[in-house]
Parts: structure tokens; C-alpha cells; sequence
């Protein structure tokens, strides 16, 4: 098998295509011929050596993939094998080639394409944590989605708008087009905008019931500013460590002087809530994980769940891929393709 190893931390060519043995799968899990494999904004993060969770340098990384089962354990049906199916990884993502546990993986729909399956766990699964789960949004709610363009902001636009809530988006204003045919109420351009001011004078100072912030730092701050009595901020990212030049450390202690800090009796006080999310610490969840997911294939069968492709890249250009992401280019999600 070929995997794409981050051989040290740096910038992208760090990433190295490498050959392994093709691994076996043990008896609870099954060998998948990948097709697609989806990018997302943590392998970056894990490349420059700013991802705490990810595995030490050389390692290989990547949450999730699209493809044909090509061997099965000795506990898994062999009726498995030649399904299409998209599967969750804890790393090796990036491989042409994997074993995964069978619980991790599900039929792909029939409507779908490997890279569009490929294109669906990580982000729909923290999108629907965020929203369905843990920030409880219900019709007639107003959501803040920052980066609303990208993966998880897209999925999060889907879900959002099939709960019948008013939408709200920062992103790049050459992408407003883009995102109000998708559905979005109101995009508000970060770059020339402060999205605060603009939520206060759109919602008549009263603010929105739910903030979902990836950007971290002192984003957060203002994310919380923008909430409403009762309103609750998710927080599942801090992109904005990728921001700086600085060495490594000094990056990281820059990004917890500006992290605000929550007392439990000012929340009390302004009855609001706030919470995290990772979804790369819910494995021992995975009765959760495939109940919400099936939830959202549900979705692609109703027609609400829309996953969108931004680029497709060769195995051999993820160094391409990753520069394209960094330079926020895409308008959701970028997808490798191994062509075996």
C-alpha cells in the first residue's frame, strides 16, 4: 500500500508518499481499497506540528475515507465484501490502503460517489454535534456559522436550514454568491465587515441563539459577544494558530493569551452557555457516532443533506491540496483520490 507520511513538521512538502505492506485486518475489522479520502483543516494543523491529538512525526494522518471492502475479518460477515462504504479513522487516513473496525463504517447511498461520500463524516458528524447535540438549535432559532464556507460551515448551512433557523455566515465575499444559493440568510464578509456590529444591527441588538466558532483565540470573545440571553457558543477550532509566522511555542502560548476565560457565575448571570467540540475524542462514543449518522444519510435520502465538493486532488498532489486549503480557497470540501 502507498500512504502520504508527515515525514517532520513544516509546510507541504513535508509529505512524503511512502510504500507499506498491505495491512491485515484483525477479526472485528475489514481492509478497505480507498478511493477518496477526505482533508480537513486538523491534518493541517497536524503537518505544522500545532495539533496536540495527532501522533508524532513520521506519522500518517487523515479521519476519513470512501471505498470498497476488499478483505474482511473472521468476525465480520463475508457478505461485506464488495460494499461500497464510507468509513471514520482515528489517523492513517491518508493511505490507499486500511483496516478500520467494522462498527466504523457505513453504506455508502446509492446517489453518491466515492468523493462525495468521502466528503461527509468528519464535517456533517461536527456539525450536527454542535448544532443537533449540544447546542440545541430548534425552528426559528438564529445561528452564527463562522467560516461558512468551508466544510463544516456547509454542513453546518444544511442542518441549520432544515431546523427552519435564520442563517448567518462569515466568509470571504467572493464566496456570498456561492453561499445565498445554498441558502444562507445573511453572509457578512470578515474581511471587510466586523461580523459583531453586523449581528447586533441585523438581529436589532438582541444577538443569535447559537455561535459555532472554528477560528479560536480572540474570536471566541466576540462570538460570545454576539450571543443572545440563552445563547450558546460551540467551539471546535482554533485556525487562527496557522495565522502566525512566529516559531511553534510561541505560537501556542500567543493563542492562550488571547483565549478568554468563562466564570461560571458571569454565565450564570447573562444566562448564557458555552462548549467544545472534538469529535477525534468521542471513539469510545460509537454508539453515538452511528446513531447521529444515520441520521444524516437519512438526510441525503431526504434531499437536506448536501455535501459539496470544492476540488478533487491526485494522491500525489496532497501538498497542492493542503496549500489550497491554507489559502482558503475552497468553498467546502477538498477530497484526495488514489486512482487504484
Amino acid at each position: 500500500m502507498k500512504q502520504i507520511v508527515i515525514t517532520k513538521y513544516g509546510d507541504p512538502d513535508v509529505l512524503q508518499i511512502q510504500e507499506q505492506k498491505d495491512p491485515d485486518p484483525s477479526p472485528d475489522e475489514v481492509r478497505i481499497n480507498v478511493k477518496a479520502i477526505g482533508i480537513n483543516f486538523a491534518d493541517i494543523l497536524a503537518r505544522k506540528g500545532l495539533y496536540p491529538d495527532a501522533p508524532k512525526a513520521p506519522c500518517v494522518v487523515g479521519y476519513e475515507v470512501a471505498g470498497i471492502v476488499e478483505a474482511a475479518g473472521e468476525n465480520v460477515a463475508s457478505a461485506m465484501v464488495g460494499k461500497s462504504v464510507l468509513a471514520l479513522t482515528r489517523f492513517n487516513g491518508y493511505s490507499d490502503r486500511l483496516c478500520v473496525p467494522e462498527k466504523n463504517i457505513f453504506t455508502i447511498p446509492a446517489s453518491l460517489d466515492f468523493e462525495v461520500a468521502a466528503a461527509i463524516p468528519l464535517n456533517y458528524l461536527t456539525a450536527y454535534q454542535l448544532i443537533c447535540v449540544m447546542g440545541g438549535l430548534t425552528k426559528g432559532d438564529s445561528i452564527l456559522i463562522h467560516n461558512a464556507g468551508g466544510g463544516v460551515g456547509l454542513a453546518a448551512l444544511d442542518i441549520a436550514l432544515h431546523l427552519e433557523a435564520t442563517t448567518f455566515g462569515t466568509a470571504s465575499g467572493q464566496k456570498h454568491s456561492f453561499l445565498r444559493e445554498r441558502g444562507l440568510h445573511h453572509p457578512i464578509d470578515y474581511r471587510s465587515q466586523d461580523f459583531l456590529a453586523a449581528i447586533m444591527q441585523l438581529t436589532d441588538g438582541k444577538g443569535v441563539e447559537l455561535a459555532i466558532d472554528p477560528i479560536g483565540g480572540k474570536n471566541w470573545k466576540k462570538s460570545y459577544k454576539a450571543l443572545r440571553s440563552t445563547g450558546r457558543l460551540g467551539m471546535f477550532g482554533v485556525s487562527t494558530v496557522t495565522e502566525s509566522k512566529m516559531a511553534r511555542p510561541f505560537q501556542l502560548a500567543k493563542l492562550l493569551i488571547q483565549m478568554p476565560w468563562y466564570n461560571p457565575l458571569g454565565l450564570m448571570n447573562v444566562n448564557k452557555s458555552v462548549f467544545g467540540v472534538n469529535l477525534g475524542h468521542m471513539w469510545h462514543e460509537r454508539d453515538k457516532l452511528r446513531g447521529w449518522m444515520q441520521d444524516i444519510l437519512d438526510g441525503i435520502e431526504q434531499g437536506w443533506v448536501r455535501p459539496h465538493v470544492d476540488r478533487t486532488f491526485p494522491f500525489d498532489q496532497v501538498g497542492d491540496a493542503h496549500a489550497y486549503i491554507e489559502a482558503r480557497k475552497n468553498i467546502g470540501k477538498i477530497v484526495l483520490v488514489t486512482g487504484v
